[in-house]
C-alpha cells in the first residue's frame, strides 16, 4: 500500500493478472483485466507473454491504456501476466515496473507480485554480499533471484524453497515458458482468485476483473495454496500450513472494488453494512447524507436507508484526474483537493450533513473538505467514518513512513473532530466493523491498524532519537 497525501488515503500498491489459454488472445485479455483492477494501481502498468518458447515484456509508467495507448505484446501467445502498480516513495522509476523477466539456468521467468515481505532488506543484503547484483529497488526482486538460485528441480519446488524463506504479504503470479503459477500467503494477506474462461484460466487479484474478461469464477485461492495452471489443467498444492489467517481488513472498507467477491464476502454489502451500522451508532439526525465519492458513496447508501435521511450528491468528484500527481509545492498540495472535489452548493446550502467517508489518515484533507462544505452554506458537518481510526501502521504493504502522520495516532476522537472542524465526528467500532463483515470471522482479518494486534513477523518499531519503542505489538 501507498499513502496519498492528496486525497490522505492509504493506497492498494498492487494488482496482478495472469491467463492460460490456447484459443484465447491472452494480452488483450491481460489488458482488460488490469483495466477492471485499475484501482489497485495508477502509477504503471505492464504485461509479460510466452509463446512457450520465448518471453515479451511491455511495461511503463501512467494508466493501463495511457502504457498500451498504441500496442500490446503482439506475438502469439498462450500465457500471460499482467500488474498495475502504486509506487512507494521514491521509487517511482521506469525500472521498478512489473512484471519482472529474467534469464536463468533453467529458462526465463516472468513474476508479478502484490504485497510486501518484511524481511526482504535482510535477505537482499545478504544476497548481495554473496555477488548478486540487482536491478530494482523492489522486494519483489529479491523472490526472482531466490527463485533463480534455488537448486530444486521443478519450478514449482523453486518457489517454494523460495516462499519458506520470506515472511510478510504476498500474492504472486509466475509465468514460465509453458506454465502459469499462482501464489497466496499462509496468512492469506491478499486476495487471489481464480477463474475459467473457455478452455483455459484466468488468476486475479479480484472476481471483478473475471467478471471484465467474461471468465467465471471458480473460486478463492486459498492461503498457503499454489495453483501450477498448464495444458493438463489446474493442479494444487498446499505449500505450507496456513498461519494465523489474517485478510486484509481494508479490503472491505476501501481497496477492492464494490462489485468484488473477496473469500465469499461480497464488498459492496460490507461496505452497505457499514453504513446501516454506523447510523445505529452515531445516531446523528441531519437533512441530507453524502458521501466523500466515490470511496464512502456505497457506505452512505447504507447510512440513508437506515437512518431514513435522503442521500444526495453534495460533493461531486472530477473523474478525469487519473494518477496522482506529484504537487510540490505547498499552495499546488493545497489545490489537489479542489481540483478532485467540489461541493454542490444547492445541494448542502442552509443544510445540515452528513458526510461519510471510508477513514481518516492525517486528517488534513478531512478538514479541507469539512471547510469547501460550510464555505457552500452546509448549516453543519457531522462526519462519519466507516472504518475505527487508524493508529497504528501496516507492515504488510504501507509506506512506513507514514507512521507519525497517523492523526489517530496521537489525538483522541474529540481532538480530531476539532482538527478536522466537523460538529460530530463518529468512527464505526471495531465489533459494527466485524459484525458488517458478516461471512468472514473477525480471527481471521488482519486489524492490526486498529488494534496493533499483528499477525505475523514485523521489523523492529523504534523512535532512533530515543532508542525506545514507540508501541509495543500485541504479538509477532
Amino acid at each position: 500500500m501507498l499513502y496519498d497525501r492528496q486525497s490522505d488515503k492509504w493506497r492498494e500498491e498492487c494488482g496482478i493478472f495472469g491467463v492460460f489459454a490456447r484459443q484465447e488472445n491472452v494480452a488483450l485479455n491481460t489488458y482488460w483485466g488490469l483495466y477492471a483492477l485499475q484501482h489497485r494501481g495508477q502509477e504503471s502498468a505492464g504485461i509479460a507473454v510466452t509463446d512457450g518458447n520465448v518471453m515479451d515484456v511491455q511495461r511503463g509508467m501512467g494508466l493501463v491504456n495511457e502504457v498500451f495507448r498504441h500496442s500490446l505484446p503482439d506475438m502469439p501467445a498462450h500465457i500471460a501476466i499482467g500488474h498495475v502498480r502504486y509506487s512507494t516513495t521514491g521509487s517511482s522509476l521506469l525500472r521498478n515496473t512489473q512484471p519482472l523477466l529474467v534469464n536463468y539456468s533453467g529458462g526465463q521467468i516472468s513474476l508479478a507480485h502484490n504485497g510486501n515481505l518484511t524481511n526482504a532488506h535482510e535477505i537482499r543484503e545478504g544476497l548481495e554480499q554473496r555477488g548478486s547484483v540487482f536491478q530494482t529497488s523492489m522486494d519483489s526482486e529479491v523472490l526472482v533471484n531466490l527463485i533463480a538460485r534455488s537448486s530444486r528441480q521443478t519450478i514449482e519446488e523453486k518457489i517454494v524453497d523460495t516462499l519458506t524463506n520470506i515472511h510478510g504479504a504476498y500474492c504472486l503470479v509466475i509465468m514460465t515458458e509453458n506454465k502459469l503459477i499462482g501464489v497466496r500467503d499462509p496468512h492469506g494477506f491478499r486476495p487471489l482468485c481464480l477463474g475459467r474462461l473457455g478452455d483455459g484460466w484466468v488468476l486475479s487479484s479480484e472476481s471483478c476483473a473475471l467478471d471484465t474478461v467474461g471468465a467465471e469464477f471458480v473460486r478463492d485461492i486459498e492461503p498457503g495454496e499454489m495453483v501450477s495452471i498448464d495444458d493438463k489443467g489446474v493442479a494444487s498444492r498446499q505449500f505450507v500450513e496456513p498461519g494465523r489467517l489474517a485478510g486484509c481488513v481494508f479490503e472491505y472498507i476501501y481497496f477492492a472494488r464494490p462489485d468484488s467477491v473477496i473469500d465469499g464476502q461480497s464488498v459492496y454489502q460490507a461496505r452497505f453494512n457499514m453504513g446501516r451500522t454506523l447510523a445505529r451508532e452515531s445516531g446523528f439526525k441531519a437533512d441530507i447524507v453524502i458521501s466523500v465519492p466515490d470511496s464512502g458513496t456505497t457506505a452512505a447508501l447504507g447510512y440513508s436507508q437506515e437512518s431514513g435521511i435522503p442521500f444526495a450528491e453534495g460533493l461531486m468528484k472530477n473523474r478525469y484526474i487519473g494518477r496522482t500527481f506529484i504537487q510540490p509545492e505547498q499552495k499546488k498540495r493545497d489545490m489537489g483537493v479542489r481540483i478532485k472535489l467540489n461541493a454542490v452548493t444547492s445541494v448542502v446550502k442552509g443544510k445540515s450533513v452528513i458526510m461519510v467517508d471510508d477513514s481518516i489518515v492525517r486528517g488534513t484533507t478531512s478538514g479541507k473538505i469539512v471547510r469547501m462544505l460550510k464555505e457552500a452554506g452546509a448549516k453543519a458537518v457531522h462526519m462519519c467514518v466507516s472504518s475505527p481510526p487508524i493508529g497504528f501502521p501496516c507492515y504488510y504493504g504501507i509506506d512506513i513512513s507514514v507512521r507519525k502522520e497517523l492523526i489517530a495516532a496521537s489525538k483522541r476522537v474529540e481532538e480530531i473532530r476539532e482538527f478536522i472542524g466537523a460538529d460530530s465526528l463518529h468512527y464505526l467500532s471495531l465489533a459494527g466493523l466485524h459484525a458488517s463483515i458478516g461471512n468472514i470471522p473477525q480471527k481471521t482479518l488482519c486489524n492490526a491498524c486498529f488494534n496493533c494486534d499483528y499477525p505475523a513477523e514485523i521489523p523492529c518499531e523504534r523512535d532512533c532519537a530515543n532508542n525506545k519503542f514507540l508501541f509495543e505489538p500485541k504479538s509477532k
